[in-house]
């Protein structure tokens, strides 16, 4: 199915079940609905998937989106499908989207699940400020810098660049005190691309948070070990 949001159509899975929270899931950055949709045939209750744009099946070519403006369309389309009480489920980027969900809607989000997610600001070693610094000093010369950026970056068009800039620059540390939702922290334990400092700190500022890591498991720790994560997110979601 699918509904417009922002004058983009917005691909969405709603799976009906018994009971009266809906289970929502926000996939990672670059992926889609199918990478968690796994979840469903291992949780209780109503799911609800979404592919974010420009990803899986909806729009590819958005402007002027931000961080926000993700969020705010789950929210649209919960609204839509009168959706009232709701767990969330975000992996990576999904995190980020299910953390402002979660502090601007509060009254809807009966718990929070933060799997290997993104949001926190990042420690900046030499290296990045060096590609920093040459970033800038061949723009300055007028040289090529086409070619420079992480794949994830280059692989987008100039209006998805831009939102892209915007959600990596955009930090939610300063919303993490005002997560009321209780919340299941989950990492894998060897993650490189969301560092566990990252899920340390989720962890310190959202004040009724558990943390959990999953050994020998990276940045998909679903992936890596499904039994685990099923076992911890089914416990919390079901029975915590």
């Amino acid at each position: 199915m699918k509904f417009i949001y922002k004058n983009s159509p917005i691909f969405y899975k709603y799976v009906k079940r018994k009971g009266e929270v809906v289970n929502v899931y926000l996939h990672g950055w670059g992926a889609s609905h199918r990478s968690l949709y796994f979840c469903n045939e291992h949780l209780k209750g109503s799911s609800l998937f979404v592919d974010f744009p420009p990803f899986g099946k909806s729009d590819k070519d958005i402007r002027g989106w931000t961080i926000f403006s993700y969020a705010t369309m789950v929210v649209s389309l919960c609204e839509k499908l009168n959706i009232h009480k709701i767990n969330l489920i975000g992996h990576s980027f999904g995190g980020r989207v299910a953390i402002l969900v979660s502090v601007f809607c509060s009254s809807k989000v009966n718990k929070l699940v933060l799997v290997d997610s993104a949001g926190v600001k990042p420690k900046r070693g030499i290296s990045y400020h060096y590609k920093i610094w040459k970033y800038r000093m061949r723009k300055r010369l007028k040289l090529d810098t086409s070619n420079m950026g992480s794949c994830d970056y280059l692989a987008l068009n100039s209006n998805m660049k831009k939102t892209f800039k915007n959600i990596v620059n955009t930090h939610l540390n300063e919303f993490l005190r005002d997560v009321k939702a209780p919340t299941l922290i989950i990492f894998g334990r060897d993650d490189r691309t969301t560092p566990l400092y990252m899920a340390s700190y989720l962890h310190k500022k959202i004040k009724n948070s558990e943390l959990v890591l999953i050994d020998k498991a990276g940045h998909f720790c679903f992936d890596d070990n499904r039994y685990l994560f099923i076992k911890n997110v089914k416990k919390f979601i079901e029975e915590g």
